[in-house]
C-alpha cells in the first residue's frame, strides 16, 4: 500500500535524494513574458512580424493527428494555457518536464493565477497510442518523455507535450487547454541577458549548489558526490540578476543552501520570477528602447514552440493585454511525499487541492482564495 511518509523531523522526502541534474530548472518564465506582453511589445506591424516568424509552431495538442481543421476565432475566457520547460539534450534522448505551470485566465481577461505542478507528483499517466506506451503510474514529468518516444524516429517534444496535457488534464480536471507552449533554459537565458537582466526581490539568502560567485560550474568532489569552491550567494533583498544568476538562482531547492522548503520553495521562486520578468518587460527601459525590445522578442522567439490552437501568438498578446504583473495571482498547491515501504514513489497533492480545481472549474477562485490564504504565494 502507498502512504504517506515522514522521516526524520517530519521532513523527508524526494527533496532529500539523488543529486540534482541541470535540466531541473524552471525555464517557462519566457514562455509568460511572451503570453503576457502583448500589446506593449507587440507594437508595430516589422516586430509583430518578426516575432511572429520566430516562434516556432507545431501540434502540441495532437489536434492535427486528430483530423480537426485550423480555426480562428475571438479569444474570450476563461482560458486554460499550460506551460512546460525542458533541458534540451542531444536529439536521441527523451525529453522530460523539467517545469510545468498552468495559467488560467478567468471570463474577465483582466488578470491571471498561476500555479506550478509538482514534476513529481504521482500520477496515472495514461495509455498513448502514437509512442505505443500502454500507461503508468509514475511520476508526472515522465509523461513528457513517454509521449516522445516515437517508433522508428528520433524523439518528438511535441508529442510527449500531448501526453503530458493530457495526464494534467486527468489530475486537475482541465477539459481542454486553449494554448500551450514549450521553452528550453538556454532560451530563458537569452531573454534575460536581451532584457538587460532582471530586478526581483530575493525572500532570503540563497547559495548556488552549481556555480560559483563569478558564473563559472563549481567543481565536482572526486568519486561525485556533490561539490566543491566557493558559491554565488543571492543576498536577501532586492537584487538584479542577469540571465546566467536568474537560471542558477530559480533552480537551487536544497535546504542547505538557503531553500528551507526545498522543492516547494523552488516553485515559489520561480513564480516569484515570472512576476519580475513580466514586470521587467514593461518597463520603459524596454518598452522605449527599440534595439532592446527587438532583441527581446527575437530571443523569445527563437526559444519558444508555441500552440494556439488555431490562433497565433500575437493573437494571443493581443488578448490578453489587460494583464499586468501586478494582476497575476500566484498559487501553491500543498503536497508531500508518498512511500510505498520505505521506497519514495513521489508527491502528493494535500487536502483542499480538489477544492481549488474545482474553485476554478466554477470561476470561483477569488472566494476560495479568500477562504484558504495559505493556497496564496506571497511576492516576498
Amino acid at each position: 500500500m502507498l502512504v504517506a511518509k515522514a522521516g526524520k523531523n517530519g521532513r523527508k522526502s524526494s527533496i532529500w535524494r539523488g543529486v540534482p541534474r541541470w535540466a531541473r530548472i524552471c525555464t517557462v518564465f519566457g514562455t509568460v513574458l511572451m503570453v503576457l506582453s502583448g500589446g506593449v511589445l507587440v507594437v508595430t506591424e516589422v516586430l509583430t512580424a518578426r516575432y511572429e516568424g520566430a516562434v516556432g509552431k507545431a501540434d502540441l495538442f495532437g489536434d492535427q493527428a486528430a483530423g480537426a481543421q485550423p480555426r480562428k476565432s475571438d479569444i474570450k475566457g476563461p482560458l486554460n494555457i499550460l506551460l512546460v520547460g525542458i533541458d534540451p539534450r542531444n536529439p536521441e534522448t527523451p525529453p522530460l518536464a523539467d517545469s510545468i505551470m498552468v495559467l488560467h485566465v478567468p471570463s474577465s481577461m483582466d488578470r491571471a493565477y498561476l500555479f506550478s505542478m509538482p514534476r513529481d507528483l504521482y500520477v496515472d499517466i495514461p495509455a498513448f497510442e502514437p509512442a505505443n506506451f500502454h500507461g503508468e503510474r509514475t511520476k508526472l514529468n515522465a509523461a513528457m518523455s513517454f509521449g516522445s518516444q516515437i517508433p522508428g524516429k528520433n524523439p518528438d517534444a511535441a508529442r510527449g507535450f500531448e501526453l503530458l496535457s493530457k495526464t494534467v488534464q486527468r489530475e486537475t480536471g482541465i477539459k481542454r487547454f486553449d494554448a500551450g507552449a514549450i521553452i528550453n533554459f538556454t532560451g530563458f537565458q537569452k531573454i534575460v541577458d536581451a532584457m538587460g537582466g532582471v530586478t526581483m526581490y530575493i525572500e532570503r539568502e540563497v547559495r548556488s549548489e552549481h556555480r560559483e560567485p563569478s558564473g563559472r560550474h563549481r567543481e565536482g568532489k572526486p568519486g561525485g558526490g556533490g561539490y566543491i569552491g566557493p558559491q554565488a550567494v543571492y543576498k536577501k533583498g532586492t537584487q538584479h540578476l542577469s540571465g546566467w544568476q536568474a537560471l542558477d538562482y530559480v533552480r537551487q531547492r536544497y535546504p542547505k543552501n538557503g531553500v528551507p522548503d526545498a522543492d516547494y520553495g523552488r516553485q515559489r521562486h520561480q513564480q516569484q520570477f515570472v512576476k519580475a520578468m513580466a514586470g521587467q518587460a514593461f518597463s520603459a527601459d524596454v518598452v522605449a528602447n527599440p534595439i532592446k525590445l527587438d532583441k527581446v522578442l527575437r530571443a523569445a522567439g527563437q526559444s519558444l514552440i508555441f500552440s494556439g490552437r488555431g490562433n497565433s501568438v500575437v493573437d494571443f498578446a493581443l488578448a490578453l493585454k489587460n494583464i499586468r504583473p501586478n494582476t497575476i495571482q500566484m498559487i501553491k498547491l500543498p503536497g508531500g511525499p508518498v512511500f510505498d515501504g520505505d521506497k519514495y514513489k513521489g508527491e502528493q497533492f494535500k487536502a483542499g487541492v480538489d477544492d481549488f480545481f474545482t474553485a476554478l472549474h466554477n470561476e470561483q477562485l477569488d472566494p476560495f482564495l479568500l477562504e484558504h490564504p495559505d493556497f496564496v504565494n506571497k511576492n516576498k
